[in-house]
């Protein structure tokens, strides 16, 4: 059951993660237009944010005890709620007058920069407890990229062929933060 469970929370978790990508860039097109400067500047800002994630996995798994590390993640996680559901920050207007792609980072960062480091960070520090957690496949959690790549490929592969072309902006909105607290209650549940 604990294989399960680690399993669901990783594979809804990197789901999300690979769904908001396209789900908030698209949110953003009508101001800015699809130029490739637009994505290539969200791509930019969701590998940026994803490596600050692992990091802060990786120095908090090194400086503080299992317990405490669920504690701080699980804050973390609870903290991204206050940015559901997914929006453009109020009074964000881009620039007209020089570059767009400061504004873009920062309106990225503020409206969905934490929900995102916290999800980033969920599949490290899962694995973690999980090579912590005494089972006997614990010394060995690297199998539990299965599931983390399934979710990866699944959100891929939904988001152009199924959520796009049948659901609007605002339903994928709510579906991603209703799948959001899912995977909040599967992390608590999980540890």
């Amino acid at each position: 059951m604990l294989i399960l469970i680690y399993s669901v929370a990783l594979c809804f978790s990197a789901f999300l993660l690979f769904w908001i990508e396209p789900l908030f860039t698209k949110m953003v097109l009508p101001i800015l237009g699809g130029s490739p400067a637009v994505w290539n500047t969200a791509l930019m800002f969701f590998q940026l944010v994803l490596l600050l994630g692992y990091g802060y996995a990786y120095v908090l798994s090194r400086v503080t005890r299992p317990r405490w590390q669920v504690w701080i993640h699980g804050v973390v996680l609870v903290i991204g709620l206050m940015f559901l559901p997914l929006a453009i920050a109020h009074g964000w207007m881009p620039p007209s007058d020089r570059s767009p792609i400061p504004w873009l980072l920062g309106l990225l960062a503020v409206s969905i920069g934490w929900p995102f480091f916290a999800l980033s960070a969920s599949a490290p520090l899962l694995q973690a407890w999980f090579a912590k957690s005494g089972h006997r496949l614990g010394a060995d959690p690297y199998f539990l990229y299965v599931a983390s790549n399934l979710g990866s490929l699944l959100a891929l592969m939904a988001f152009p062929f199924l959520f796009e072309p049948t659901m609007s902006l605002a339903e994928q909105n709510r579906i991603w933060m209703l799948t959001y607290f899912l995977v909040v209650a599967l992390i608590g549940g999980a540890v």
